[in-house]
Order: structure tokens, then C-alpha cells, then sequence
């Protein structure tokens, strides 16, 4: 059976429903289709607010009928329906959340008046209407305005209803048992209704504080801050509070903003950019804004607290987007809002971000975290900024003329300038990739423009206040040129090599782009020149010529317009040098480009790395990131997306890595840990190995792969492998700093020079293989050429024949004699024998296969393993042909060796030779090694020998 209370409950929601329906037929439709459609701004916002309110009362309508509906179901069948099916109690927050929205509707109405101007529009019309509006009011008088009646009209049946709703559910929950399922429902309804009648007492003293407070203002200031959404919270009228060290007459502060009037000039401060400092003094407390700091001091601390608790509460309420429910300040505790939030402000102050837009992360008035710079201009700066400041890795945007060209700066930050590594892509199709100081190129970087710009070139080198100094490589593809040497101020200026692609190169001194005094010129032929010459290569002043033939020019040089070259000088064909090959060999830039000192700003980062700590932070900035790169600079916003490795994934690995180091010290685990890292173009020694072969690349390959130049890079790599050794026992002192552990002692110079040559040099000598070996091939190309001439004479040569040609001992040969009976040339009475090889079906086969695996590794270590091997297989065969034991001493195992490796047919034997003498270690000199390379050595001379070319070669 259904109790009064809910009997009750249906009358009141029958009259509530009534009512609704006759405010918006005699209320809100006239409102809106009474007046015609206001032709100013201000007319039509207030139209739009009345559009709102109605749809809100439809809906505050269509929920109350629903309410009604199941209270009359209830009623009619009690015993079937429970309580539990009331819409008041199964969807009571439904319900709150429709009268929340016609509260903030009406409220917004009031706050700007939308009523009496309505009213204004038809003011006749309403004069008519008041009897109408006394049947919805108790207590209307006659002589109040039609607006404020409206006001009446819409405020108090909504009042009277949620106070009713209050007491009839707290009766109706008293009539029911403590442990009645509907309790908790009843119990919860109550609580929800009597909260929105607090909230809604709140809104309403707001709204009309807020209406009163713009009959206080001037036209001026009232057009600028009469919004619907501003809800007056505290007037410095009603508790003074004065402003230092900004001026202020009146200070207002809104639910969404704080409000400094001074005159008629307005200070608006969003407070969702404002953070409250306590003061120092008990009458005071200050503020932070994005561009302002500014305090607000009462006489009293009783005021200053008053203030303090409102501007707080206020914070609070804007960052979370929504009002308090149930009444502002309701919690016992003081909300703190958060340090850290988010916002969005433009910036009007003077400097680098006037007129800008900064979206993101803040922390004490200041950009902080990950934000987006948004400039009028179409400037865009993506990234991580820290105290006010870019700071980290951020991506830039600036415009160019032409309005689909962008400059794009993907760059490491400090302090609000580029610091550290980036990769820049210009309008004019240049890239630069390399490290940064206070905005300008500073330290090692890669310029590059593509090969469609009028003038293609690429400059790979050292930097120093955005113009190159120091050395570095500038290709000119137009004229065919590679300079290798110093720089500065933009300019050559030093020692520097040239090389063309015509195969000529040259040594001389620059000043200011400008070549200066003598130099060394080598033409393709391999004459060489001593002395002045000029740019295109004129011969000027005093010189010397050295022909490849021997012969020398020496005198003075010049040249008259098409004359072609004038000498006065003494030609000497008597004089022939020792070596005939000095020329040819001679080697440019050794001893004016120190090893060590080439490439320090490769090395330099790297250690600065080291010395921070390895930081995962700074690991991009100091060593370089990953980043796909494009030439077309594109204006829409995905392109400021750059996929790369992120800061805090290598932050995450950095721990692993040097705990990685400190597992494989033992030497057969560090090599493995070591090829491992070299390969990892994410690991830090990885990414200083892919540097240096980008610089290896930029000076040997191509145009640079010059003869002359072999020296260098033969140096250069050496300096790489002893250098990586370094940054591994920097990496390693590192991670035992990181774990407490005492460093390791440093290293004497026998023990690092073992190590590298060991453990280094085969690791990373595969990354320069390629441009090093053309080099060796360029530079001993004469001699293999005889070398291959006397290999293939050789090669005619049976077994047998070819051993005796190199008067090996008969007794040395792994043959044997079988007479033969049968088949015998006819008039042949002598008995006829034929030999056969003791090895398979060649002489020394074992050893020539061995040897010819010296061209499958490019590790001198093993080159040098499979040249021991091959002379053990050569001792063996010998061996077994006298059947014991047998040293050979060095006149025995040349001609042997010299078969073997005529057999073997290796080819560019000469640059293997090379290659492999100087890049094995210093500790092989005099040992065995040496002796094998030596005997080598020697083979490959005697093949080149001219007896042996022209010896007369047996018939076919």
C-alpha cells in the first residue's frame, strides 16, 4: 500500500508540471517569438540564452512527466510496483543533472538581463501579460517591472518544488526501516535534492550579484566584461583589497578570471594561469600570472584570508571545468589547485614571444613540459620548454617568402636557443644535421644541398659561431673539387688539399679563400710540381717539375694570354731518382692535419656524455637522434610529427648498457659485447662509430678517392679504433662509478695499443673497408697490374715445369714415379714414366686454398692467421714427401711460397700486402708474423720481376 508521502509526491509533480507547461506557453514562447530577431551582437547573445532556457524548461518538463508517470503507476499498482521504480530514486542523479542545466540556463539569463531587454523590445505586449504572470507568482506586486516579474515567474515554482522534494523524501524515508532496500535510494535522493538547493541558492546570489554589479560600471567597462559566463565572486567594494605593485582602482573576481580596473583600462587574468603564493606577511599574499606578479594586501588578515580562500577555491573550480556541486567552498579542507596544468594564453608583452600563442604543459606562471608556440606570422614551435623557455628537443616552423616553403628546425633546446644536436632542413633544399650553440651552428655538422640547387655542395666539418672554422671537407660538385683542410670565419684559411675529379690534387696554404705562397701539385700522370701556383692550376713564379721518367724542370713560370705557359728554366734528364715510385707514392695532408685533433667535435660530445654521467636525458643532444627527413617542407601540422627514438626510451636503456659492460669485461665476452654495440645504431658507441664513417665517407669516397690521399685515411682509421677503445673505458669507469665499484687502473700504452689492434681495429675496420681499400688499390695499382701480368705467364706453366722454373728441390716435390708398360710411343725402347701429384690432383693444393682464404676477411689478424696457416700447410706437405719432420729454411720456403701464391692467383695482392703491414700491431714487428709478411712480400716482387715475364714460355 502507498503511503501519503507518495501520494503527496504525485500532487506535487502534477503542479510542477503544470506549472512548466504554462511558463513556457505564457512565458518563454512569447519571449521568443514576440520580439523580432535583433539586428545588433548583444541583442542576438541574449536571444540565444532565452533559446536555451526554453529547451532546458522542455526538458526540466519531459523529466518531470516521467517522475509523474511512475508515481502514478506506483499508485495504481502498489502491490506489484516496489518503491524502487520512482524515478525521483532509481535515476535521481538524471534528474539533478536536468535541473542543473535549467539553473546554469536561467542563471546566465539573469547575469546579463536577457529578461528586461526582452521585455524592452515589446514593453505593451507584456503590460498585458501581468495578470497572467500573478496566476505563477504568490505575491506579485502590481507595481514591480514586467522584467523582474519574469525573473519571479521562472525562480520561484523551480524553488518552491526542489524545497518540497527535500522535505517529502525525507518523510517518505522515515516511514521505511533502517534496513529497507529503498533506504539507501531514499537516503541518497534526499541528500542530492537538498545539496541542488544550496547550489541553486548559491547560483541564484551570484546572478544577481553579477547583474548589480554591471549597473555599477561604465558603458565602456561593461561592453568589455558582460558576458553570460562571468559569475561574480568577491568585489574589492564589499572587502577592500589594494594591488602592488600594479595600480588598480577595483579588483573583481569572476568564477572564470581575476579583474584589475584602473580608469577605464582592463587587466583580465584567466585563472586557470593563475597560482597563489601565501605572503610573507599576514595582510598579504601574492600571485603569479604568465606575464605578471603582482600581490593583493587588505588591512587585515580576516580580509586577506577572505580573498585568499576565494581566488583559491575559484582556481580550483576553472581547472577542473566545472562549478562545485553542492556550493562553492562546501569541503571542510582547503583545495590547493595543482602546480602543474594546462592552459592555453597569448603573450603581449615585448620579446621573442609577443603576439604568440602557447598551448600546454605550466608550472608557476611559466611554460613547462610539452607545449606549441603558435606565432601571427605562421612561425610554430613544437616541444619541451622548461621555466618560460624551450628547452629540449622541439621542432620549429618559420615561413618563408613563398608562402609553401618553411624552414624546419628539428633541434635540441636550451635555455631558449638551439643547444645541442638537430637536423635543420631550409627552404632552399639545404640540410644541415650536426650540433648547435646559442642558436648558431657551433661544433661538428653535415651541410647539404640537393644536387637540383644551382650550386650543389656539402660541407662535413666544425663549426664555430654559425660559420665554419677549424677542419673540415666541402665537396663542389659543380667544378668537380673536394677540399680537405682548415677553415675560418667561413673562408679556407690554412693548410689544405685539393682534389679534382680530374685526378689532380694539390697541397697549399690558404689565406681568406685565397691560396698563398708555394705548394705541391701531382697531375694524373704523376708528374709533380713544387712551387706557386694558382686556382685553375697556372703554373706562377718560381717551381720545380719532376717527370715520372725522372726528369726535372726547374726554373720560372708564367703565362701570357693565349699564349699558353712560358718557362725559364734548366730541364734535367740526368738526374733519376732512387725510387722510382716516390712520386707516384707520395702522400698528401700527413703531418699538416694532426691524427688526433681532426675530429674533435665528433670526440667531443661523446665525452662531455661521459662526464655528465650518461645521462638518458642528454643522450640525444650530445649524441645525435634518428629522424626521417624530407626535402619538401610541408605546411600542414602532421609535419611537425618527427619520428624518432624518444629521450625517455634511451633514458630507460642507458642503465642497461652500462650494466651490459660491466657483465662482459672477460676478453672473449668483450668482443661480443662490443660487435654488439658497434652494430646498435642506437647504443652510444654505435652512434659515434656511424659519425665517424659519415666523416670517413665524406673525405675518401667519390672525388676523394684519390692515391694520394691514403695516408690520411689509413691514419684516420687507426685514430678511430683507438678512439672507440676510449669511449668503451670511459663507458666502463662509468658503470662502475654507478655501482659503487672502484675504476679500473689506466691502461700503459703496450696494453691499450694490444687491445685496440686485437679487439677494436677487426671490429670496426668493416665500417671503413670499402673507401680504405680503393685507396690501397688506387695506390699500388702499377705494381699489381705487373704482379697479375706475371701470374698469368705463370699460370701456363704445368706442376712440374713451374717447379723447376723456380728451382725448387726435386726432392721437395710431392711427386712420385710409376713406370708405365703399355702404350708406349711407337720406336720408344726407353722405358717411359709419367709423375703424379702426392696432394689430390695438384701440388700443394692444401696450401694454395688456405692461402686464398686471405681475401674473405678484411680483419689484418686473421690475414695474417691464414698466411701462418698456409706456411703450416706447405711444412706439412713437405713433410710427408721426406716422411719426417722438416723446417724450411728460408731458401727452400721462398719458392715454394712463390708457387703457392702463384696458384692462388690472389688478386690486388699488393694492396692486401699493404694494407695488412699497416694495420698490424706494433707487437707483431720482428715476430713471426712479420717474418711471414716479409716472405710474402718478397714472393709478390719476384712475380713482378721482368726475367720472370719475359722468360721464354714452354710450347702448349
Amino acid at each position: 500500500m502507498c503511503s501519503p508521502e507518495e501520494a503527496a509526491l504525485l500532487r506535487l509533480e502534477e503542479v510542477f508540471s503544470a506549472t512548466l507547461a504554462r511558463i513556457n506557453s505564457f512565458v518563454l514562447q512569447p519571449l521568443l517569438e514576440a520580439a523580432p530577431e535583433p539586428s545588433d551582437p548583444w541583442g542576438r547573445e541574449c536571444l540565444q540564452l532565452l533559446q536555451q532556457l526554453h529547451r532546458s524548461s522542455q526538458q526540466l518538463w519531459e523529466v518531470t512527466e516521467e517522475s509523474l508517470h511512475s508515481l502514478q503507476e506506483r499508485l495504481r499498482h502498489p502491490d506489484s510496483i516496489s518503491l524502487e521504480s520512482l524515478l525521483l530514486l532509481h535515476c535521481a542523479d538524471r534528474v539533478l543533472q536536468v535541473h542543473l542545466e535549467y539553473i546554469e540556463s536561467y542563471t546566465s539569463c539573469v547575469a546579463v538581463q536577457a529578461f528586461q531587454k526582452a521585455v524592452k523590445r515589446r514593453s505593451e505586449y507584456w503590460q498585458g501579460q501581468r495578470k497572467v504572470l500573478q496566476q505563477l507568482l504568490s505575491g506579485m506586486s502590481s507595481e514591480g517591472s514586467v522584467g523582474t516579474a519574469l525573473v519571479q515567474a521562472l525562480r520561484q515554482p523551480l524553488t518552491h518544488h526542489v524545497h518540497q522534494y527535500v522535505l517529502l523524501l525525507l518523510s517518505l524515508g522515515d516511514t521505511v526501516g533502517e534496513r529497507h532496500p529503498t533506504r539507501e535510494l531514499l537516503v541518497h535522493a534526499a541528500t542530492v535534492f537538498g545539496n541542488l538547493q544550496s547550489f541553486m541558492r548559491q547560483e541564484l546570489d551570484q546572478a544577481m550579484a553579477t547583474q548589480a554589479l554591471w549597473h555599477t560600471l561604465s558603458s565602456r567597462l561593461r561592453d568589455v566584461l558582460c558576458t553570460p559566463a562571468h559569475r561574480l565572486l568577491q568585489d574589492s567594494q564589499d572587502i577592500p583589497v589594494t594591488v602592488t605593485p600594479l595600480r588598480a582602482e577595483r579588483v573583481l573576481l569572476f568564477d572564470d578570471a581575476l579583474v584589475l580596473l584602473q580608469g577605464h583600462s582592463v587587466h583580465t587574468f584567466d585563472l586557470k594561469l593563475v597560482w597563489v603564493e601565501p605572503g610573507q606577511d599576514r595582510c598579504m599574499f601574492h600571485l603569479l600570472t604568465p606575464e605578471e606578479e603582482f600581490s593583493l594586501c587588505s588591512k587585515d588578515p580576516q580580509c586577506r584570508v577572505a580573498w585568499q580562500w576565494k581566488v583559491t577555491q575559484a582556481v580550483c573550480q576553472t581547472l577542473r571545468g566545472k562549478k562545485d556541486f553542492p556550493v562553492l567552498g562546501a569541503g571542510l579542507e582547503l583545495s590547493e589547485p595543482p602546480t602543474c596544468r594546462c592552459g592555453a594564453y597569448t603573450f603581449r608583452a615585448e620579446g621573442r614571444f609577443s603576439q604568440a600563442t602557447y598551448e600546454g604543459e605550466w608550472y608557476w606562471g611559466r611554460p613547462h613540459g610539452k607545449g606549441t608556440l603558435k606565432w601571427p606570422d605562421g612561425r610554430n614551435h613544437v616541444g619541451d620548454f622548461c621555466q618560460g623557455l624551450e628547452h629540449g628537443f622541439g621542432i620549429r616552423l618559420v615561413p618563408q617568402a613563398s608562402e609553401d616553403k618553411f624552414d624546419c628546425y628539428k633541434c635540441h633546446w636550451r635555455e631558449g636557443s638551439m643547444c645541442g644536436y638537430g637536423i635543420c632542413e631550409y627552404s632552399t633544399s639545404e640540410v644541415y644535421k650536426g650540433y648547435f650553440q646559442e642558436g648558431l651552428r657551433h661544433g661538428f655538422g653535415v651541410l647539404e644541398s640537393t644536387p637540383q640547387t644551382p650550386q650543389p655542395c656539402r660541407y662535413t666539418g666544425h663549426w664555430e659561431r654559425g660559420q665554419r672554422s677549424g677542419y673540415g671537407i666541402e665537396e663542389d660538385s659543380d667544378r668537380g673539387e673536394r677540399y680537405i683542410g682548415m677553415w675560418q670565419a667561413d673562408q679556407r684559411h690554412g693548410p689544405g688539399v685539393m682534389v679534382t675529379q680530374a685526378g689532380v690534387c694539390y697541397q697549399a696554404t690558404f689565406q681568406a679563400d685565397k691560396m698563398v705562397g708555394p705548394g705541391i701539385l701531382l697531375s694524373e700522370d704523376d708528374s709533380l710540381y713544387e712551387g706557386t701556383f694558382t686556382r685553375d692550376l697556372t703554373f706562377v713564379g718560381k717551381g720545380k717539375v719532376t717527370f715520372p721518367n725522372g726528369f726535372t724542370l726547374e726554373g720560372s713560370f708564367g703565362s701570357g694570354a693565349g699564349r699558353g705557359l712560358h718557362i725559364q728554366g734548366v730541364l734535367d734528364t740526368a738526374a733519376l731518382p732512387s725510387d722510382p715510385g716516390s712520386t707516384r707514392k707520395r702522400q698528401l695532408g700527413l703531418g699538416v692535419f694532426p691524427v688526433e685533433s681532426r675530429w674533435q667535435g665528433v670526440y667531443g660530445p661523446f665525452q662531455d656524455f661521459v662526464q655528465a654521467g650518461c645521462p638518458g636525458d642528454l643522450q640525444e643532444a650530445l649524441l645525435g637522434f634518428h629522424v626521417q627527413s624530407s626535402r619538401e617542407l610541408r605546411k600542414s601540422q602532421e609535419y611537425l610529427c618527427c619520428e624518432r627514438t624518444h629521450p625517455e626510451d634511451h633514458a630507460g636503456r642507458m642503465e642497461d648498457i652500462l650494466e651490459e659492460l660491466l657483465q662482459h669485461r672477460a676478453p672473449e665476452a668483450l668482443q661480443q659485447c662490443l660487435r654488439k654495440a658497434l652494430n646498435n645504431s642506437l647504443h652510444p658507441l654505435g652512434k659515434l662509430l656511424r659519425t665517424l664513417m659519415l666523416t670517413f665517407q665524406a673525405t675518401y669516397s667519390g672525388i676523394g678517392a684519390n692515391k694520394h690521399l691514403q695516408g690520411l685515411a689509413q691514419e684516420e682509421v687507426k685514430q678511430h679504433a683507438q678512439e672507440l677503445w676510449a669511449a668503451y673505458r670511459c663507458l666502463l669507469q662509468v658503470a662502475l662509478q654507478c655501482k659503487g665499484q672502484a675504476p679500473e687502473e689506466d691502461e700503459d700504452a703496450e696494453t691499450r695499443d694490444l687491445q685496440v689492434h686485437r679487439l677494436v681495429l677487426p671490429l670496426v675496420l668493416p665500417s671503413f673497408y670499402s673507401e680504405l681499400f680503393t685507396l690501397y688499390l688506387l695506390l699500388h695499382e702499377r705494381e699489381d697490374s705487373l704482379y697479375s701480368q706475371g701470374i698469368a705467364n705463370l699460370s701456363l706453366f704445368p706442376d712440374t715445369k713451374l717447379l723447376e722454373f723456380l728451382d725448387v728441390q726435386k726432392h721437395l716435390w710431392p711427386l712420385k714415379d710409376l713406370t708405365l708398360t703399355t702404350n708406349q710411343p711407337p720406336g720408344d725402347h726407353l722405358p717411359h714414366f709419367t709423375r703424379y701429384s702426392l696432394v689430390r690432383d695438384k701440388c700443394f693444393l692444401s696450401a694454395t686454398e688456405c692461402l686464398q682464404k686471405m681475401i674473405t676477411t678484411v680483419d689484418p689478424w686473421e690475414k695474417l692467421e691464414v698466411l701462418e696457416r698456409t706456411y703450416g700447410e706447405i711444412e706439412a706437405t713437405v713433410s710427408r714427401v721426406l716422411g719426417q719432420e722438416h723446417k724450411l729454411p728460408m731458401d727452400d720456403l721462398l719458392p715454394l711460397l712463390i708457387y703457392v701464391v702463384s696458384r692462388a692467383q690472389i688478386q690486388h695482392l699488393g694492396a692486401e700486402i699493404h694494407l695488412i703491414r699497416d694495420m698490424m700491431a706494433p707487437i707483431h714487428t720482428g715476430g713471426l708474423y712479420d717474418f711471414l709478411l716479409t716472405a710474402l712480400e718478397s714472393c709478390y716482387e719476384h712475380i713482378q720481376k721482368e726475367d720472370m715475364r719475359l722468360h721464354r714460355l714452354p710450347s702448349r
